[in-house]
C-alpha cells in the first residue's frame, strides 16, 4: 500500500493544472442555472439573518428589560412573537434554498452524466482496448454521484456556512470587540490544520477511488464470464481474488474514515477550547461590570454557532477532496479527443446510399496498433461489388484488423481504404456504418424486446419490416414459438436464446438496415452443425446482391465463396477459389486437409 500511496502522491502533485482545468470545466455546467443560484443566495441570506437575529433578541430582553426590572407582559409577548416569526422565516427560506440547490445539482449532474456517456460512445476502439469496463462504469455512476455531492453539499456549505460565518463575526464585533478579537485567534490555527491535512486526505481519497474501480471491474468481468467460471470450477479461486480486491477497498475505506474522524475531532476539540475560553473571559468581564449578562449570553450563542459553519466547511473539505478526484477522473475522459473524426465540411463527400455498389479497395495500406508493432506491413486488395470473399488464417494473421479498418474503428498509417473509390476518411461515420454491416462471432443483444433488437430501437422502422426481415432469414418460426413472440423481452446479451437464434436475429438486422457491404467475423465459429446449416442458409440469403467478406473459422462456410484469401502476418499469401487453392497444395490445402481429418474423427467417434 505504501508503494501505491507514493505513486498516487506523485500523480496528484503533478496534476494541479489538470485539477484546476477539471474544476473549471465541471463548474461550467452551472452557468445555465446562474439565476437560480442568485435565488439560492438571497434565500440563504434571509434564512441566516432570521436565524442569527434570535440570540440578539434574547440579549435585548435580558439587558433592557429583565435586568432593568421591567416586567411588561405585552413587550415580552411581542418579543416572543417576533422570535417565533424569525424561526418560521428561517425555516421557510432554508427549505426553499435546499430544494432549489438540490434541483439545480441534480440537473447539472444529469447533464454531466449524459455528456460523459455520449462522449465515451464516440471514443475509438483503442481507448476500450486499454480501459477496463469496471473503471468506466465507476466513472459514469459513482464518480458522477460524487460530483453531485459537490453541488448539493459542498456548494451549499460554501454559500450557507460562509454567509453565516460572516454574519456571526459581524454580530460578535457589534456585541463586544475585545471578545471578538480573541475569537479570531482560532482562524489561523484552523487554516494551518486544513493545509496540513489537505495532502493526506487527497491521497486517501485517490487510493479509495482506484480500489473501487478495480473491485467493480473484477465483478463485471466475472459476471460476463460466469459460464466459464462454473465450467472450470473456478468459484473458489475467483472468490479468493474477489476477497482480496474487497479487502483492499475495505482497507482504503477504513484509512479514509480514520483520516476524516481525526480531522473532524481535531476541530471539535478546538471549538470546545475556544468556547471554554470565551465563557471564562466573558464571565470575568460580567463580574467586573465590563459587559452585561445579555451580551455574554448572546456572545456564547454566537461562539457556539461560530464553530458550526467552520466545522461544516472543514467537513465538506473532505467531500471536496473526494469530488476533485472524481472530477479529475471524469475530465481525463471528457478531454480525450476521438482519433476517428468526421471529415471537415469542405472535405466531406455526400453519398447517395441508394446508389452505393459496394466496391471495396485496400490501396497499398500499412497499419499498426502502435508505432513499435506493425500488424499489416503492406496490403493491396481489391474487392468487386457483389463479390463474396472468404478470409482464413491463423490467429494474429490480421483478419480482424482488416475488418476493423473497413469499419474505420482505426485509420490506416499509410495508403487508403475506399468504398466505390471514396476514401473512408472523407465519408461521415454515420454514412459509413449504413453502408457496412458487421455480424460478429458473439452477436450482442440489448435488454429489450426482440422487435426492438432487430430494428435497433429505431422507431421509423415498422413492425412489418422487422417481421418480413425475420421471415427472410428464417428466424420468424423460432420467434413465433416464444410466448410473447416479437414482444418477448430479452435480458442482457440475449440470454434465453441459443447461439444460433441470437445469430439469426443479427442477420435480420442486416436485412432491415440493408448495408451494401456485409462482414461476418467468424459468425458460425461457436455453432453446432445443425445450427450452422440454418445460419449458412441465412448467410446465403442476406449476402445475395451484397459485397460480402467472411472471416472463417470453419472452411465449410467459405468453400463456395467467389474468392478465398489466405492471410499470414498481415499479408495475403494465397488467393483463389476453393478448387484452385486445394490444387496449389499450399497453406489452404493443409488447412482443408486438417479440417476433413477432424470431421472424419468426429463422425467415427
Amino acid at each position: 500500500m505504501s508503494q501505491t500511496s507514493s505513486t498516487t502522491k506523485a500523480s496528484t502533485s503533478t496534476s494541479a493544472p489538470i485539477r484546476y482545468e477539471a474544476l473549471r470545466a465541471i463548474l461550467a455546467y452551472a452557468r445555465p442555472h446562474r439565476w437560480t443560484f442568485v435565488g439560492i443566495f438571497f434565500a440563504t441570506m434571509l434564512a441566516i439573518a432570521a436565524d442569527l437575529l434570535q440570540p440578539y433578541l434574547v440579549k435585548i430582553v435580558i439587558d433592557d428589560h429583565i435586568a432593568a426590572g421591567q416586567n411588561g407582559l405585552p413587550f415580552l409577548t411581542g418579543m416572543a412573537a417576533v422570535y417565533l416569526g424569525l424561526a418560521v422565516v428561517s425555516f421557510i427560506f432554508s427549505y426553499v434554498q435546499s430544494n432549489l440547490l438540490q434541483y439545480v445539482g441534480q440537473h447539472i449532474v444529469a447533464s454531466i452524466r449524459n455528456d460523459l456517456f455520449a462522449h465515451i460512445t464516440k471514443l475509438p476502439m483503442s481507448f476500450f482496448d486499454r480501459s477496463s469496463s469496471g473503471g468506466l462504469v465507476t466513472n459514469v455512476s459513482s464518480d458522477t454521484e460524487t460530483i453531485s455531492q459537490f453541488f448539493t453539499q459542498v456548494l451549499l456549505s460554501l454559500i450557507r456556512d460562509g454567509m453565516m460565518l460572516v454574519f456571526i463575526i459581524y454580530f460578535m464585533f457589534r456585541l463586544d470587540t475585545t471578545l471578538a478579537w480573541y475569537s479570531m485567534i482560532t482562524l489561523p490555527v484552523i487554516a494551518t490544520l486544513a493545509i496540513l491535512f489537505r495532502g493526506k486526505l487527497r491521497q486517501v481519497y485517490q487510493y479509495t477511488r482506484s480500489r473501487l474501480s478495480k473491485l467493480v471491474g473484477f465483478t463485471a468481468e466475472n459476471l460476463s464470464g460466469m459460464g466459464l467460471i462454473q465450467i472450470f470450477h473456478q468459484e473458489k479461486e475467483q472468490k479468493k481474488r474477489f476477497n482480496e480486491y474487497n479487502a483492499d477497498y475495505w482497507q482504503a475505506n477504513v484509512e479514509q474514515l480514520k483520516s476524516n474522524v481525526f480531522f473532524n475531532r481535531t476541530f471539535d476539540i478546538l471549538g470546545n477550547i475556544a468556547l471554554v475560553l470565551m465563557v471564562w473571559l466573558g464571565g470575568m468581564a460580567v463580574f467586573n461590570k465590563q459587559i452585561e449578562v445579555g451580551v455574554l449570553y448572546a456572545f456564547i450563542s454566537y461562539i457556539r454557532q461560530f464553530f458550526q459553519p467552520i466545522n461544516q466547511i472543514t467537513m465538506q473539505w473532505n467531500t471536496f477532496q473526494s469530488t476533485t478526484v472524481s472530477m479529475d477522473r471524469i475530465w481525463r475522459i471528457l478531454k480525450l479527443q476521438p482519433q476517428i473524426q468526421d471529415p471537415a465540411p469542405e472535405q466531406a463527400v455526400t453519398v447517395d446510399l441508394n446508389k452505393v455498389k459496394g466496391k471495396v479497395d485496400f490501396n497499398h495500406i500499412s497499419f499498426g496498433y502502435d508505432q513499435d508493432q506493425t500488424v499489416i506491413p503492406h496490403l493491396d486488395l481489391h474487392i468487386q461489388a457483389g463479390e463474396m470473399i472468404g478470409v482464413v488464417g491463423t490467429t494474429g494473421a490480421g483478419k480482424s484488423t482488416l475488418i476493423a479498418l473497413l469499419n474505420r474503428f482505426y485509420d490506416v498509417n499509410k495508403g487508403s481504404v475506399t468504398i466505390d473509390d471514396i476514401d473512408l476518411r472523407h465519408m461521415p461515420q454515420e454514412t459509413l456504418h449504413r453502408i457496412v454491416g458487421l455480424i460478429q462471432q458473439e452477436p450482442f443483444l440489448f435488454s429489450g424486446s426482440i422487435i426492438d433488437n432487430v430494428r435497433m430501437f429505431q422507431p421509423q422502422i415498422s413492425d412489418e419490416q422487422v417481421i418480413e426481415a425475420c421471415k427472410f432469414v428464417g428466424a420468424h418460426e423460432m420467434i413465433t414459438r416464444l410466448p410473447l413472440k416479437y414482444d418477448t423481452r430479452l435480458s442482457e446479451r440475449g440470454s434465453g436464446l441459443s447461439a444460433g437464434e441470437r445469430q439469426l436475429i443479427s442477420f435480420a438486422r442486416i436485412v432491415v438496415f440493408r448495408p451494401k457491404v456485409l462482414i461476418l467475423d467468424e459468425a458460425t465459429a461457436n455453432l453446432d452443425s445443425h445450427t450452422e446449416q440454418l445460419v449458412q442458409q441465412a448467410l446465403d440469403t442476406v449476402s445475395h446482391g451484397r459485397t460480402t467478406i467472411v472471416i472463417a473459422h470453419r472452411l465449410s462456410t467459405i468453400m463456395h465463396a467467389d474468392r478465398i484469401l489466405v492471410m499470414e502476418h498481415g499479408e495475403i499469401i494465397e488467393q483463389g477459389t476453393h478448387a484452385q487453392l486445394v490444387a496449389q497444395h499450399g497453406t489452404y490445402a493443409k488447412l482443408y486437409l486438417h479440417a476433413r481429418q477432424s470431421n472424419q474423427q468426429v463422425i467415427q467417434a
